[in-house]
């Protein structure tokens, strides 16, 4: 879609070039922001510029950076932990298309409930690192990050500079399971197996990390479930536990 508002477009080079001016917002991929009407938005600040690494090897965790696109996050080095890459990756459905050009900052922004970066990063335990405006960083679990639906921790001035998953987490045994209303729909329930953790989103409105000692009642305090067209309250809570139990039995055998 065009943007019949926008008049301006600037390459960010560094950190002095994120400070948005009224009317600007940042690009990254993309898909969304031209995906409907923007009349607030006059400007673009183009963040894939800056020339962040699409993933690093650093002790302790495997950072991907924000601007890596959902295409490109499959080729990082996730070792035993690729398959449920690839799952959570496929699991909104994005088309191929959408997937070359889909950053993983910008899928946590948006923070969608069935976001495939947000459902892969909080099932690895991953944190989001979150440039400040003060030239300072800071660092915060994906699940404490994505707060509700379209909603998360960001401030004004901060801008999510990349995403450090542990790299103890990426042994570890995975499960996956996925629903939705029809065989080619948007997920309606998303839930990752990872070690001794089990996450659930897409039927949240935020993620969240079950009590694997008593999952009944870990399931019982959820209270953010997601209604939507993609699936009602009632329904979803109902699948998410199926599957929950089904991760657990997998995780343990």
């Amino acid at each position: 879609m065009d943007l019949a508002t926008v008049t301006g477009h600037r390459l960010a080079r560094g950190r002095d070039d994120l400070a948005l001016a009224p009317g600007e917002t940042l690009l990254a991929g993309g898909t969304w922001l031209f995906s409907e009407p923007q009349p607030e938005v006059t400007g673009l600040v183009d963040l894939t510029t800056l020339g962040w690494p699409d993933w690093e090897e650093l002790p302790g965790v495997l950072r991907i950076g924000a601007t890596c696109t959902v295409e490109r996050v499959l080729a990082a080095p996730w070792g035993p932990a690729a398959a449920l890459v690839r799952s959570c990756a496929d699991s909104f459905l994005m088309s191929f298309k959408v997937q070359h050009v889909a950053t993983v900052g910008g899928n946590l922004a948006l923070a969608l409930p069935a976001a495939a970066m947000v459902s892969l990063t909080a099932g690895l335990g991953g944190s989001a690192v979150v440039w400040t405006p003060d030239g300072g960083s800071r660092e915060q679990p994906v699940v404490d990050f994505v707060t509700g639906a379209g909603t998360t921790t960001l401030a004004p001035g901060e801008v999510v500079r990349a995403v450090d998953v542990p790299t103890a987490a990426l042994s570890l045994p995975t499960a996956f399971r996925r629903a939705s209303l029809t065989p080619l729909g948007r997920a309606s329930a998303v839930v990752v197996g990872c070690g001794d953790r089990i996450t659930i989103t897409a039927s949240t409105s935020r993620p969240v990390v079950l009590d694997l000692d008593d999952l009944d009642a870990g399931l019982a305090a959820v209270d953010c479930w997601y209604d939507d067209p993609h699936g009602p309250a009632e329904w979803r809570a109902h699948v998410t536990g199926v599957l929950a139990r089904e991760v657990l039995a997998e995780l343990a055998s």
